[in-house]
């Protein structure tokens, strides 16, 4: 029996070191991760809008169940099973569904979209109301009035519908003349190009006349013969597109224009609305985007009413929120500004006369959450721990008090309860994976709902650390460093530097992974790789000082906080400085190439994807706010212009790029090729048809198996 039972044991010690022996497979690293290996999750979570209570999804018996519970109750309750939910879609004549979709909750009425069409039901009355036909599903930039009228755009024209009564707005909608969509490159926040009303039934939108434009190709290799499929893409230094506002009325069906003067190539940017929807405000950037400012506009007339207030920087001014008016007090608002060197929240009267700055210190606020349900306390995330975390914060707007909600230094994800009383926090560190809790906000109580394991238990694991270095300045940048797996002092390894170094990018955040989305970090730790990130000067969340020293210099000062971490890297005893690759996407990739060139023979080895290798055939808006224009600083794009550099390439350098990539343009890297090619100088090349800026899908496993195949055979050897 004692043999057994010993050798039983020794089954289990087996097959237990057996599991954590287990070794990522590509696809594990970059597609499950996001899935069967991503960190256990409550699924869909949120409060019931009007209530304390929280509900999610859950599989009960094999069934999705939607399950509830409060602060208070003991134990969690079923809310609504799928039998149940198929019992309103029949009440509403409608098919029923096998499985669960997605549903926002409040405490009237649910809101589903099933098949393309959105629903309301409200289980007071047992009724099914369709809100959203799916005729609209595959139309362009839908959005729905507090009203029930719908905008969206077809044809570059847009339209309003509401109970099948469809209005045409516009009519000369074309690829020069384009209506209700972004403009200006969705830079400065600007995500869409509508924007409804509070009452729902005035509909302010763009306008953007791109006939200037050169038309650009973008080419689809699918079609025999290929077709070519021109973009309007304005290049840095050239003319831009011109943009105006709108004002459609349902009930008048008038349009009236707003009477925005100035230069046609000046920017109008956060559109929003007064609350008694009197008023338009439009927050308008210089094409030099040094200054801006916010004004007021009658809606009814389009007359320009004042300027609320100004903002100059001797760099750049970039407002990216617009104003914020206080909930059940009209007479204010909320404004974001980086004007006392770190992004804040100041306090306005509608009349443009700044009350207060709410907050302040050496952080950053990161996202405005919102209101309580009286208008008290206004809700946060921001950076007051450190720069490299997210927490949950709240501010009184009458006393001015400050109280930081959730706790530790570890990135925080948080929704609130209507009245403010309960927080849903969602937060990881690099040591947890996940957890879940109810913080009752008054007490600070908190009551744990999910407690996540390591999805990566079983697979054998790089050990992860975060620091910081000193730049030459003296700031300190943050690092992740991933050791390989089985890791041995006494050896030298091979090294990857994985990097990005542009604005509006953090790497490196107190989270699961140490903020990499995927594994392929550690699938490289596997494979005897020590892999390296930091964030350079140019990234976000350290403050306008740190983030604009690259202005006009794009690459100088990134490559010097590059050499700070090469220096750390060659002072490590186990680190082979002979075998170091380097790698980078986008920004990340001019930033490979450009060091590659500048500092040749410190990489062995170098992958840069979707990179620009010359900043003048970059979009207009990003570009001259960041290097101004070529005609400004000629210095600047000379310095930066790749394809005259080429010749001083030492090392392997892979290019990759997105056939149809209408972000960076293929040109950039077919220019690199060819003056490689003039020169002499020998480079690789991997394409990807059918694919934008970012590779996506299944073929993102492809290119990464690619870029590791890269790194293996110059490094590894």
């Amino acid at each position: 029996m004692q043999k057994i039972f010993i050798f039983l044991i020794t089954c289990c010690l087996a097959n237990s070191i057996q599991a954590q022996q287990k070794l990522l497979t590509i696809e594990d690293a970059m597609l499950n991760a996001r899935t069967s290996l991503a960190p256990e999750n409550l699924k869909q979570l949120q409060f019931i809008k009007g209530t304390s209570n929280y509900v999610y999804l859950k599989k009960v018996n094999g069934t999705e169940t939607w399950m509830t519970g409060n602060f208070a109750a003991a134990k969690e309750s079923e809310f609504l099973s799928l039998s149940s939910f198929n019992a309103f879609l029949k009440k509403g004549s409608m098919d029923t569904v096998t499985s669960m979709p997605a549903i926002s909750f409040s405490k009237d009425y649910y809101i589903a979209t099933i098949k393309g069409q959105k629903i309301s039901i409200r289980p007071s009355t047992n009724t099914v109301e369709v809100i959203l036909n799916s005729k609209f599903s595959e139309k362009e930039y839908i959005e729905t009035s507090a009203a029930g009228y719908i905008s969206y755009v077809e044809g570059n024209n847009l339209l309003v519908a509401k109970n099948g009564n469809i209005k045409q707005v516009t009519a000369d909608g074309s690829e020069r003349i384009v209506y209700g969509s972004t403009v200006h490159q969705s830079e400065f926040g600007i995500t869409k190009g509508t924007f409804w009303s509070n009452n729902g039934k005035l509909l302010a939108f763009y306008k953007m006349d791109q006939s200037m434009v050169p038309d650009y190709p973008i080419i689809n290799w699918n079609e025999r013969p290929a077709k070519v499929s021109n973009v309007k893409y304005p290049m840095a230094g050239d003319m831009s597109h011109h943009v105006t506002l709108a004002v459609y009325n349902v009930e008048t069906e008038k349009t009236t224009w707003i009477k925005t003067e100035g230069p046609a190539e000046q920017y109008l940017t956060n559109i929003a609305w007064s609350p008694d929807d009197q008023f338009v405000y439009i927050v308008i950037v210089n094409r030099e985007q040094n200054h801006f400012s916010v004004n007021q506009y009658n809606a009814a007339t389009g007359a320009f009413v004042k300027t609320l207030f100004e903002e100059t920087d001797s760099k750049y001014a970039e407002p990216l929120v617009p104003m914020q008016f206080v909930k059940s007090n009209p007479s204010l608002f909320i404004w974001q500004s980086k004007r006392d060197g770190w992004n804040h929240l100041y306090l306005y009267g509608a009349d443009g006369k700044l009350i207060k700055q709410l907050t302040a210190g050496n952080w950053e606020v990161t996202e405005v959450k919102g209101f309580d349900d009286k208008g008290e306390n206004l809700f946060f995330v921001s950076t007051i721990v450190s720069p490299i975390s997210k927490n949950l914060c709240s501010i009184n707007l009458k006393t001015g008090k400050l109280s930081t909600i959730t706790e530790g230094d570890q990135v925080h994800t948080n929704s609130y309860s209507t009245d403010g009383a309960y927080v849903l926090d969602n937060f990881s560190n690099p040591n947890n994976p996940r957890t879940i809790q109810l913080i009752e906000t008054k007490s600070g109580k908190k009551k744990i709902l999910l407690t996540a394991s390591n999805p990566l238990a079983n697979y054998k694991q790089g050990a992860l650390s975060i620091f910081t270095i000193k730049n030459n300045k003296g700031d300190d940048l943050y690092c992740r460093l991933f050791k390989p797996t089985d890791f041995d002092s006494t050896r030298k390894y091979p090294v990857v530097v994985y990097w990005y170094g542009g604005p509006h990018a953090q790497m490196i955040t107190n989270s699961w992974n140490g903020g990499a989305g995927d594994y392929w970090f550690q699938y490289m730790a596997e494979r005897g790789f020590v892999v390296f990130t930091l964030d350079t000067r140019g990234s976000s969340n350290r403050g306008k000082a740190f983030e604009q020293e690259i202005h006009r210099n794009a690459g100088k000062y990134q490559m010097e906080d590059l050499m700070s971490g090469v220096n750390y890297l060659n002072e490590l005893s186990f680190t082979d400085k002979n075998k170091m690759g380097l790698f980078g996407w986008s920004y990340g990739g001019f930033m490979t190439i450009d060091f590659m060139l500048n500092h040749p023979g410190v990489f062995r080895t170098a992958v840069a994807g979707g990179p620009v290798t010359d900043w003048k055939f970059y979009e207009i808006m990003y570009t001259e706010r960041y290097m101004d224009s070529p005609q400004e600083n000629p210095d600047g794009f000379e310095a930066t212009d790749l394809t005259k550099q080429i010749e001083k390439l030492k090392g392997k350098l892979l290019l990759i790029h997105g056939m149809q990539d209408n972000v960076v343009v293929m040109q950039h890297s077919v220019n690199l090729v060819k003056a490689a090619v003039d020169k002499g100088v020998q480079v690789d090349y991997m394409i990807y048809p059918g694919h934008e800026h970012n590779v996506l899908g299944k073929d993102r496993a492809h290119l990464y198996k690619k870029v590791t195949d890269y790194f293996m055979q110059n490094l590894a050897q």
